[in-house]
């Protein structure tokens, strides 16, 4: 038997449930990892609510940890017992499951972890640090001399995506939703700060000499869609991975042609790791930008495992800065 949080039913924070579980032993292509940190996502208050729809009910929570190989299946090659792991679920075939002391996992998604990088960065870099590597590498490729949009500049994603953009060259304007977040987002890299209240599509032209920019960032979602669309130079993209306001309403698609033939598109994590090769090009990719120094990911909130109800309030209500993690 281990701890685990589950939910039985969705709903708000209050549904989670701290409670004991089963776990068995790993079979065929898989590995039993002890976490020794777990990471917070946003995505995991939409599992929980149910607009992220969990496998069956009822189910743990969580997208991704680091910990230790403590037991394989058959057949499995890529880790040993005793290695330091760490991963990000997403997908069918990788459901979410980490708010819990042990997990069994698929051992072709384990990353080894550098020596350099401690269990607790890790838990908080995975998804958001990979995340942001697909963003800026494939959804829109940021380049050299490149003006960007960053919506959340102060959270999980937009700290690593504003810290990566500059060291690729580009200038970068971060969006905040409070003076507190301000100075967060200057230290992630961030040119120019601009407050979620202040009309961000006329600064944005403002900065650009009426031009726009070619890519917007945005995990906020329905209070800044709009927004982003008008933020954006003729045959801009509008990067849109998150909905932390609420799902974009429907809209006319023939608005995009009358902005300029805009392009939108919705980066999802599972599309962007289909096999253990990509997973490891982009791991390697977003450990040689943090061991260099480009990318660092400061954990701000540490809750104990028990504690995942307060961290998911002060989640939602926007109370976190960088990183969050529970601790087993």
């Amino acid at each position: 038997m281990i701890k685990a949080v589950r939910v039985h039913e969705y709903g708000g924070p209050e549904k989670l449930v701290y409670e004991d579980i089963e776990i068995g032993e790993p079979g065929p292509g898989q590995a039993l990892v002890r976490h020794t940190a777990i990471g917070l996502n946003f995505a995991d208050i939409h599992n929980r609510e149910g607009r992220y729809p969990l496998p069956s009910l009822p189910h743990v929570l969580g997208g991704e940890a680091a910990g230790i190989v403590e037991a394989v299946g058959a057949g499995v090659t890529d880790v040993a017992v005793g290695d330091r792991v760490a991963y990000a679920a997403g997908g069918p075939a990788f459901p979410p499951g980490s708010y819990a002391e042990k997990r069994l996992f698929d051992a072709s998604r384990l990353v080894l972890l550098p020596e350099e990088i401690d269990d607790i960065t890790a838990a908080g870099l995975m998804t958001k640090g990979l995340t942001a590597q697909y963003l800026l590498k494939d959804c829109y490729r940021v380049a050299r001399g490149d003006t960007i949009v960053v919506h959340a500049a102060a959270g999980g994603v937009g700290s690593i995506l504003c810290q990566w953009a500059r060291h690729l060259g580009a200038r970068v304007i971060g969006v905040v939703g409070s003076k507190e977040k301000a100075d967060d987002a200057a230290a992630n890299g961030c040119h120019h700060v601009l407050l979620g209240s202040e009309d961000i599509a006329r600064r944005v032209r403002q900065l650009t000499a009426g031009e726009g920019v070619p890519v917007v960032y945005d995990s906020v979602g329905k209070d800044t869609f709009e927004a982003s669309l008008h933020c954006l130079r003729p045959r801009g993209t509008l990067v849109s991975f998150g909905t932390a306001s609420g799902p974009v309403p429907p809209f006319d698609l023939f608005l995009l042609n009358k902005l300029g033939s805009l392009s939108i598109t919705s980066g999802a994590f599972a599309w962007f790791f289909r096999s253990r090769a990509e997973l490891l090009m982009r791991a390697n990719d977003l450990f040689d930008v943090v061991l260099r120094g480009a990318v660092k990911v400061p954990v701000k909130q540490k809750f104990r495992l028990s504690e995942a109800v307060e961290a998911h309030r002060m989640l939602e209500a926007r109370k976190t800065r960088g990183a969050s993690v529970l601790m087993p």
